[in-house]
């Protein structure tokens, strides 16, 4: 199985305070890996960094055999290869749905428009926005948007998918729309790097857990490892404070 991504010992400062303490992993294709953390562990940075959003201070980052960080010039071709999602959807306001969709494919990949129409088409009936290519994104609920989003993405066939708390700006009842549609993604093979704070969705979806502290790689694994026999004392503590607690854990207090 071919690596897809490989991250080797990044390091990013902000002002002279550290955000990205030496992190490394490998990402093969098809799979996906979940980032997890508390708040300001440096989730988000990892992406924007592995997208070209920041410049690693130090270290590499490998899309497949090529070495993408510390481009400047010809980011803008690593990031056809390389889609993200934010939580802020991005859509922009003044244009329909289907426009926000033909904007990408038609000018950085110069693709027929009708072509990708009908692809878009497509694409918005299976995440169930049938109907919605005229909308205007002000008419659309948080998770409606995000879905368009994440086809925006898609209709630029990224070889590497990464997502940005997508849900963290969604209503609770809107929150399951857009995972569902993520862990089809999955299903189809895309190959995905996805921070969330959604642990139920995380063991679902993840092939590999990264959990991040203070900047470091403090625990990796597969998911039934992480979940539900974390290694380390502080990645207990962190899925206590979702009450997500470990089989172990919850033996432990049976047997107190």
């Amino acid at each position: 199985m071919q690596t897809m991504l490989k991250v080797e010992n990044v390091v990013k400062s902000f002002d002279g305070t550290g955000v990205l303490k030496g992190v490394s992993f490998t990402l093969d294709e098809g799979k996906v890996i979940v980032i997890v953390g508390p708040s300001g562990c440096g989730k988000s940075t990892l992406l924007r960094c592995i997208n070209g959003l920041e410049q690693v201070d130090s270290g590499k980052i490998y899309l497949k055999d090529e070495l993408i960080s510390g481009r400047t010039r010809d980011m803008h071709l690593v990031r056809q290869k390389v889609g993200m999602v934010f939580q802020s959807y991005d859509l922009f306001p003044h244009m329909n749905v289907m426009q926000n969709l033909l904007l990408g494919p038609t000018k950085a990949l110069r693709k027929n428009g009708e072509e990708v129409r009908r692809e878009a088409l497509a694409m918005l009936r299976r995440v169930g926005l049938e109907g919605k290519e005229n909308a205007l994104p002000r008419t659309l609920s948080g998770g409606q948007k995000q879905r368009v989003a994440l086809v925006r993405a898609m209709l630029m066939h990224p070889e590497l998918l990464l997502l940005d708390e997508i849900t963290a700006a969604l209503d609770p009842e809107m929150v399951s729309e857009v995972l569902n549609v993520v862990i089809d993604l999955a299903r189809d093979g895309m190959t995905m790097a996805i921070v969330t704070h959604e642990m139920r969705f995380a063991e679902a979806v993840a092939d590999q857990v990264l959990f991040l502290e203070d900047g470091m790689a403090a625990e990796s694994g597969p998911p039934e490892q992480f979940f539900h026999h974390p290694q380390t004392e502080r990645a207990r503590r962190f899925l206590r404070s979702f009450s997500y607690e470990s089989k172990n854990s919850r033996k432990e207090k049976q047997d107190e």
